[in-house]
């Protein structure tokens, strides 16, 4: 559509094929093993600097919302999300190590951001951080406003 800026969201959506499945397991079982946290929970840009990070980090609040609108990406983030939720008696640290359970917080910051209060990514702020967003994250976006 004419207006419509391309975020290349395919990407994510490329990685995320045949490692889904196996991230969405993971976190039900409350063990992350494997490696997919740059393309399952995205970072706003500025924070990570390995090559995956730079590839996998969003930009802007836009490219957040942008995400959150794509039906795929959007559905595979809600059903990770309320996996990690549904974990009893387990902290970010535990279920993803360090530093995932960081990227975690900093992913559901991005995303509580361009969502209405009170959904899975407040929720998941609220239970595994006690309601403090992460702060890098809550600069950049507000130094793009």
């Amino acid at each position: 559509m004419a207006g419509e800026i391309d975020y290349n969201l395919h990407r994510f959506i490329d990685a995320q094929n045949g490692v889904y499945e196996k991230a969405l397991s993971e976190l039900k079982a409350g063990r992350k093993t494997s490696h997919w946290m740059w393309f399952i929970f995205p970072q706003i840009a500025g924070l990570g600097t390995s090559v995956m990070a730079e590839k996998y980090a969003i930009r802007s609040a836009e490219e957040a919302a942008a995400y959150l609108a794509d039906p795929i990406l959007s559905s595979r983030l809600l059903r990770c999300v309320e996996a990690i939720l549904s974990v009893k008696g387990r902290s970010a640290h535990e279920i993803l190590g360090s530093p995932d359970d960081l990227k975690l917080r900093s992913s559901m910051t991005l995303f509580a951001a361009v969502s209405d209060h009170g959904s899975p990514f407040h929720r998941a702020i609220e239970h595994f951080y006690q309601g403090k967003f992460d702060e890098r994250t809550t600069t950049i976006l507000g130094a793009g406003d």
